[in-house]
This record gives C-alpha cells, structure tokens and sequence, in this order.
C-alpha cells in the first residue's frame, strides 16, 4: 500500500473560497423586493389613516392574514406528514433488481437535500392554499359574523343566512380539506415509490404494510369528506341554476337530493371499511365498496335523476314543476327587491283629446328637454374656459329648489383634464404640483334653453356663480373627480408663495392657457398622508416608483399626496365588500361639491332565486358608447342598495350611510368592520334631498321584470306574456334603452316625484316579426326627503303600469320610426339639415299623461367643425298615432292635442319665430308643399349648395365663396318662410317652473 506524496513545502494547497457575489445579489434582491413590499402595505396604512378608516386597513389584513395562515398550515403540515411518514416506513434491504438499483441511486443523491425537500415541497404547496385560501376572506368573515334573515327557504325550512352565510364557507372549508387530502395522498405515494415501499415486481406490485396503512388512511379521510360534499350538495340543489328555473325543481326534490343522501352514507360506510383494512390487512371488502360506490353514483346520482326528468317530467312537466316555479317566483323578487312592487292596470288612451294634459300640468312643466348624452360638447364650449379642463362624456340629472319650485337639472364638474395640457408643458412639475384640481359645477335647467336652443344655466362660470351659490358661498374646486386618475402633491406652510394654479382670472372663455391669465392657490385641506420627511418621500417614490417626487424641490413639510382619487376608488378600498353603481354623481351639498356613490351587497347563494349576470345585465347604449361604466362580469342572485356613501371633491373624505337597514348582509359587514358605517340618521338633509334611486339596481330590476311581473305559475311557465326592455331608437348599435331620470306625477299618486323609468315592449322572439308596442312602463320613486335622519316612506316605491295585452300604444322604436317617416317632418328637418348640419335626435322620453302615454324627443343640430356643439331646435311629441312638431314644447303639445293640451307648459323649447308640423293618419298641417316662398327657399338653397360643391371641386375658391354666401341667404330666406307659411300655434303662457 503506497501513501499520497506530501506536497512539498511552501506550496500547500489551500481550498477553494466560494464567490461571495451569488449570496449578495440574493441578499440585496430579497431586501429590495421587502422593501417594496413593505411600502406597498405602509403607503396603504397611511392612506387609511389619514381618512380616517385605519380600523377597515388592519381589520382587512389581519383576517387575510390570519386565513393564509390557515389555508398555509392545514396544506404545509398536511403534506409534510404524509411524506414523513412516508419516508419513516421505508424498507431497509439491498437492492435486488435494477429498477430497485436505480431507486437507490436517485435516494443517494436526494439525500444531502432530503430535509430541504421534506420542507420546501410543504411550503410551496402551502403558499398556494393560504393564497387560495385568503381569496376567500369574504366567506370566512360573513360566516363568523352572520345575521339570521328571519325568512326560511320552502325546502328545507332553513333560514336564508345559512345559504349566504353559512353554506359557502362549509364548501369552501370541505373543498379545501379535499385538496389537501389529494395531494397529501399524491406526494406521500411518490415518496413511498422513491423508498421502495411500494415498487413494480414481475408478481405485480408491492405494498409495504406501512404504506398499506397510510394509503388506506388518506383514502378513509377522502371518503369521510366525499360524505360531507355530498351532504352539503342537498343544500346546494336550492341554489342550482342549471333547470327550467333556479332552485331545486321536482327532479332535484323527489331524485337528486334523496340520492346525494344515500350517496353520503354509502361514502361513510366505505371509508369506514378502509380505515378497518389499515390495521386488519384485509382489503377486499373496502375494494369492493368502493366498486359498489362508483355504481351508486353513477346509477342514483346520474341516470336515476335523468330517468324522472325524462319520463315523468318532461311528459307533464306544465303541472308537476308549478309549485317549484311559484317557489321560484317568490323568492327571485324577494332577492331583487320586487316583492313590494305596486302593479297599476293602466288602459292607456290612444286619442289625443284636447285639454288632455290639464291634469298633468306639474308634469309637462317639468319635462325635461336638455339630454344629458348628448349636451357635454355644449357644456364644454360654453363653460370649459381651459384646455386642461373637460366634462365627462354624458352629464348627469338631478334637482334643486330654485325659488322655492324644485327643477330638473343637468349637471356636471368642471374637472382637471391632463391631457389637455399644453406639450410644452408636460413636465412632471406641472402634472403633478401644477395641475391639480378642477374647477366648479355647472348645471342647467332641464326643461329650458335660449332662444338659440343653448341651455339655460343655473350655475356656472368661473369664478362659480348662480342660483346654487357662489365660489364664496361653497367650496368649488375639484380635488377629487371621476376623471381625477393621477396622483398630486399639494400644501404648503402658511406665508408659501402658491404654485398651484386655480383658474382663470375673468369669466371669459379662453382658447389658450396662458400663465398670466391665472390665479394661483395653495390646498389648505386634510386630504392625503403627508410626504413632508423623508422617510415617507422614499416609500412614495417606491409606490409610484417616480425618481421626480424624491429629488424635487417643490416638496415641503406640509405637502400631502393625493392619489385613489375617482370616488369609486376611495369607496372600493373603505368598503370592499360593496359593489358600486358605475354612475357616481355630483350635487352641491352644504356649502360643498360631494360625489355620491350608490353602493350593493350583493349574493349568488340566495336558494331558488333567479341568477342576473351583472355586466350583461347593466349594459345599454350609454355604457356601449362608453358613457357609463358597466358592472363587472359577475353573477348574483340577491342585491340591496345598502349603502349610500359621499365623497368630498375638495378633501377626498369618505362618510358611508347604511341606507337599507334591515340588509342581513350589511348587518354582518358591520359587525365586521363596527366603526366604518354611519347610520343614514346622520345623513344632511341636503344630503338626502340628492339621493336618488340608482340606476344599475334599477336596471337588474328592470331585466328580470321581464319575466317576473307575471307572478302566476302556469302563465309563467307558458311564457306568452314575456316583456323585454326596448333597444335605443335613437342609436344604430342594437343595445337596450337606458332609464331615465324625470320628475312626474304616475297615476293614481297625489304627487310629482324624481323617478328613475323605463319602458316594456314585447319578448322578442328570433326570426318573427315581433311588435314594438308598449305593454308596461315602470318607475321607482328616488324622492327621499330633505329632513335629516328622515326618509320619505315612498321613496325606493316600484310602480308598474301593466297595460293591456291588446294595447294599440305604440312602442319606442314605432314611435321613433313615424318621426323619421313622416313626410312633413321630414321635409322641415331638412331645413336644419341645409349647409350640411347633422339632426341629432335627443333621448325620447316617455311619460304617463292625459290617460295614455306621451312620447316626447328633443331635436339638436350641430353644424360641421370642431367647435360645433348641439343646439336644441324643434320638439318632437306623439301620443298614440298623432305626432306633434315645434320649436317649442309648449306650441308642439298643443299642435298634438287639437290647439289646446291644457298642459300650461311654457314656452319651454326653441324660443325663435316659426313652428312645426303634426300628422295624423297621413294629414299634414301646412308645409313646405303649401308655402311656395318656402319651396323657392329651398330651390335656392339647393342650387346653392351644388354650384359650391362643383366650384370646390374645381378649385375655384372665389366661386364657392359666393356660392355659399347664396347657401347662407337661401337658408335664412326658408327660415323666414317656414314661419310665415305655417299655421301660427296658441300663445303659450310661461308656468313659474318652466324657466329660470
């Protein structure tokens, strides 16, 4: 045996050092991902603190948390255990085959990882379940805080707060321990495998008795919780949507829910016999009952519940499903609301009688011609004043008391519009400490316009003046806004020059944004963390991961940050258990501009209730023009407007109301977060004055009235007096009529009241030719009072006016169709169409008056160029088949009711010289074909018109210039024509509410 030389001397070997820069990229990346982390979870503390909801921060996180503990401890030990007890009942012999030769290599070089493996394979599996599990917070608290509705469902007699409640998190718990059970069952069979407890033999495979033991114990404990799912899936039939109807239906009463029964013994029965065999050795009779098992599913859980559906259902299924449907019926309008809904037979009139509207004066004064879909380029040419201000795509509706008469309004925020800022000064000094806020309200009245057909405004101008107050009398700068989506900084000590800027000096529109022109402020409020030390400068610059905000010299010790700045934003994150309505809106309240937000506790659990998806179900032709904001894409078979929430556009402050008092589900999201939510006692009554009913609730309702107002069984299941919402007729995309905002008065109530309405025509039904004629008009009352703590006990009333199955009244779209047919309309509109102006029709609005249903449609033109915006030129009204047309509301209701409607509107419209047309049955009124100054006119402007077009054409710009000079006094000439050529209407006298 020879030595190793030894190495000679002065030249020992010395072991290699290992590089030190692996572990330090590994270090320094794990600090700069906790950190971020870190301000991530810190900016968020401050943000909440600040607005006053740190309980709603450390309430949320805390029980996240402690439920990814959860989900993260019941995974990791699960597996953990299962591959140690795996590895504990490893075999210990030599290897007598090469596969078995192979094993034990792969068990040589696992071991120097072995315990990291036994650990780091837990974990991972453990991080999934908590993440899974943390997603499912909601569920964990509802459960542990739930509330009793006080009403059972017809099936098992249970209370509705064990479906919402209760149910989920039972499901969600089971379904949990199932994929634990699975892959607890998974990695502790490979580890037996690796081990060789298990290995492939040429006899077949062998099972070691500890892994016999194991096996069997995870597939007792699978089976034990098989038994529980089928158990909790009796329940769950009631929730069921997949029959005729939602809820458990006879097929699911007299087949499913018996056999899920037999199903959970049968399973409890075998996992027993696994459990036995572990420590008898005896497998056959657990074999065999999982065989017998598999059968019984397939048998009583499949083909005995098809064998009912198919022969004793289906042949009679008009009989035995009707008390399941009327169970159906019942609870769906429960969950949605519908259940107190008042149903008026309304035999509408077809006649327009003269002085039919006299007992609808207060309505008629109050119709509302100005259409918030379309005037926000009139708003904004007319009271924009800046580029770096805007208004949103469609404007709102509300009402204010304007001398001592309530008027219908059309409202908007002057809002901070980044885009609009000049390129040259796109710094990120100007968009963030420059740029700030927006700029006072403007609202107009509803049923007014100039004579120009521009709207008459009750507040406006900059600085903010008008019947809803002055920039004195309120705070007018918008801070806080829907199109507010970038962060500021703002504040400064006292005696700090302002860099702000704050609005134009004068009450002039301007084109341009020139810095001289302006006025400059300093935010003096409370509504962002302070970001004054540096600490808090560093974290925000890790937030916005923005260079600018740490190195700038415009941060001083009082400056705040704002940011979450839409009022949906602020909502969400206080209160992250509501749904919001995609239409916030603005009201001056208390010497303020505060947004307020209609917020839903929603449910998909509610038993035998209808589900509503509710992006589906919300969407129409405004949120497809992308006007409004659709709800998302979710499922639900319950909804309550549970909370009203204001936000204020100054300060950004959050206060939440519990609207619906009695909602079981806000009970238990009180008892969640107890500090968060203030009763609506405490609510302003200038608060309350503004509340209105909401418009994405109203919708859901709306869609399953469809099938819902029919509430006997039999004629439900026939389904021949379905209604569907109508689409728009005013819009070429096919999307459904949006509601709409009015003041009325319904039949058979003693009083006018802002409601929320929409119309009802016939199902239709695919390749037919469906009638468009109106069978049902619905309106929910959105009056709530004005006395603090008071709610009017009619406001959230659903009325609907059934008319008769044989109605003659004409739909939407047929009414839509007669206006653009109607030769004499027609013929006049092509007056305004002249110099290549467009005719927008307005939203056609629809109204219960004079015994029948009144159609009435504004007219805008808008001429050609950038800066043109839409006027309002003529009415269009119509009631059964006769059809009215005028410059004014006031002459058009009298032209359509024979010279005199009794309705006493005012002169609210057009205020100009000339007038319209009706037609009835085919019969004009005087026209253009009875006016020959008119027809020449028109002959004119037409000559006119080709000989510039044809000048164009050739390039003879001094040719079309007096072509179009021809164009201009032709058109004024048909102008002059057409109201000295028409038949002069009644002088109208003004009611007190028709104009400012």
């Amino acid at each position: 045996m020879t030595s190793r030389p030894s190495p000679p001397p002065g030249n020992t070997v010395r072991p290699k050092r290992r590089s030190a820069l692996l572990p330090t990229i590994l270090v320094v990346a794990a600090l700069v991902i906790a950190i971020a982390i870190f301000s991530g979870y810190y900016t968020d503390f401050l943000w909440f603190n600040q607005l006053g909801y740190s309980g709603v921060f450390w309430t949320e996180r805390l029980a996240k948390l402690l439920i990814f503990l959860a989900g993260f401890l019941i995974m990791a030990l699960g597996v953990y255990f299962s591959i140690r007890a795996a590895y504990k009942a490893r075999p210990i012999y030599a290897p007598d085959s090469a596969r078995e030769d192979n094993l034990n290599r792969y068990q040589m070089q696992l071991e120097p990882v072995r315990r990291v493996v036994m650990i780091g394979v837990p974990v991972v599996f453990g991080l999934f379940a908590g993440t899974a599990a943390m997603a499912q917070w909601d569920k964990v608290m509802l459960f542990l805080n739930r509330v009793p509705f006080g009403k059972t469902d017809p099936e098992f007699g249970l209370d509705i707060s064990f479906y919402t409640s209760t149910l989920p998190f039972f499901g969600f718990v089971v379904g949990m321990l199932i994929s634990v059970t699975v892959i607890a069952f998974i990695t502790g069979l490979l580890t037996h495998y690796l081990y060789g407890a298990i290995r492939l033999t040429e006899r077949g495979i062998f099972t070691s008795r500890q892994a016999q033991i194991h096996i069997a114990i995870l597939a007792g404990v699978f089976l034990l919780l098989l038994s529980a799912n089928f158990w909790l899936g009796r329940y769950g039939t009631v929730q069921d949507n997949g029959g005729y109807r939602a809820g458990a239906m006879f097929t699911d009463v007299n087949a499913v829910i018996p056999t899920k029964a037999i199903l959970a013994a049968a399973a409890i029965i075998v996992a027993v016999l696994f459990i036995i065999a572990a420590f008898m050795g005896k497998w056959k009779l657990p074999l065999i009952g999982t065989g017998m098992l598999v059968v019984t599913a397939i048998v009583a859980g499949g083909i005995y519940p098809w064998a009912v559906q198919e022969w004793q259902v289906k042949p009679s299924e008009g009989n035995v499903e009707l008390p399941y449907i009327e169970r159906n019926i019942n609870m769906t309008r429960d969950a949605y609301g519908l259940t107190g809904m008042e149903v008026t037979p309304y035999n509408a009139k077809v006649d327009a009688e003269a002085g039919a509207l006299r007992q609808d004066a207060d309505t008629a004064a109050n119709i509302r011609l100005l259409d918030p879909n379309l005037i926000s380029s009139t708003f904004a040419q007319l009271e924009q004043y800046r580029p770096y201000y805007k208004f949103p795509k469609t404007l709102n509706v509300d009402r204010y008391t304007i001398d001592g008469k309530v008027q219908d309004a059309v409202i908007a925020v002057r809002e901070l519009n980044p885009a609009g800022i000049s390129p040259d000064q796109q710094s990120w000094y100007n968009q963030h400490l420059v740029y700030t806020h927006g700029y006072g309200v403007v609202a107009a009245y509803g049923n007014t316009v100039t004579s120009d057909g521009k709207p008459v405004f009750m507040q406006s101008g900059v600085p903010s003046v008008g019947k809803l107050g002055t920039d004195t009398s309120y705070q007018p700068r918008v801070y806080f806004g829907q199109s507010t989506t970038d962060y500021s900084i703002v504040g400064a000590p006292e005696g700090t020059d302002p860099i702000e800027l704050d609005r134009p000096q004068g009450n002039t529109p301007a084109a341009t944004d020139n810095a001289s022109d302006e006025t400059l402020t300093t935010f003096t409020g409370q509504a962002g963390p302070n970001v004054g030390n540096w600490f808090n400068r560093v974290m925000y610059a890790l937030k916005f991961q923005s260079t600018d905000l740490l190195l700038t010299n415009g941060v001083n010790e009082k400056s705040q940050i704002l940011y979450d700045r839409t009022p949906a934003e602020r909502v969400a994150k206080v209160a992250p258990y509501l749904t919001l309505d995609g239409n916030p809106y603005p009201a001056i309240v208390d010497g303020k501009v505060k947004w307020i937000v209609d917020g839903y506790t929603t449910s998909s659990y509610y038993p035998y209730s209808q589900q509503q998806q509710l992006q589906e179900a919300t969407t129409d032709s405004l949120t497809a023009a992308g006007g409004i904001a659709p709800l998302p894409n979710a499922s639900i078979n319950y909804i309550r407007n549970s909370v009203k929430a204001t936000v204020d556009a100054y300060d950004g402050s959050v206060d939440l109301y519990a609207w619906d008092t009695e909602d079981p589900i806000l009970k238990a999201w009180q008892k969640v977060f107890p500090t968060s939510v203030k009763p609506f006692t405490e609510m302003s009554g200038d608060v309350m004055s503004h509340v209105r009913y909401p418009e994405d609730l109203f919708k859901v309702q709306r869609e399953l009235m469809g099938r819902y107002h029919v509430t006997d069984p039999t004629n439900f299941f026939k389904n021949t007096l379905a209604w569907s919402v109508p689409d728009d007729p005013t819009t070429e995309a096919v999307d459904k009529q949006p509601p709409y905002y009015l003041s009325l008065k319904m039949p058979g109530k003693d009083k006018t009241a802002f409601s929320l309405t929409t119309d009802f025509i016939p199902q239709e039904v695919k390749n037919t030719d469906s009638r468009n004629i109106l069978y049902g008009f619905m309106a929910a009352n959105g009056d709530a009072g004005n006395v603090k703590g008071v709610k009017s006990p009619d406001y959230g009333k659903l009325q609907l006016l059934q008319l008769p199955d044989a109605t003659q009244v004409p739909g939407p779209g047929q009414v839509q169709n007669t206006f653009q047919s109607d030769p004499t309309v027609s013929e006049q509109l092509n007056v305004l169409k002249l110099g290549q102006s467009d005719v927008i029709n307005g939203n056609l609005l629809t109204l219960p008056m004079g015994g029948g249903m009144l159609y009435v449609q504004p007219v805008y033109v808008q001429s050609t160029g950038s800066t043109s915006y839409p006027t309002l030129q003529r009415v269009l009204v119509a009631f059964g088949d006769k059809i009215g047309y005028a410059p004014t509301l006031n002459e058009a209701l009298d032209k359509l009711f024979g010279g005199d409607s009794g309705a006493a509107a005012g002169d609210v419209g057009v205020q100009k010289p000339g007038t319209g047309g009706s037609a009835e049955g085919g019969t004009a009124t005087p026209g253009a074909g009875d006016n020959a100054a008119l027809t020449q006119a028109l002959s004119d402007a037409n000559t006119a018109l080709q000989a510039g077009q044809a000048a164009l054409a050739k390039g003879d710009f001094a040719a079309y210039g007096v072509a179009q000079k021809q164009l201009e006094a032709a058109i004024a000439a048909a102008l002059a024509a057409e109201g000295a050529g028409a038949t002069p209407a009644p002088e109208a006298t003004p009611s007190p509410s028709a104009a400012p």
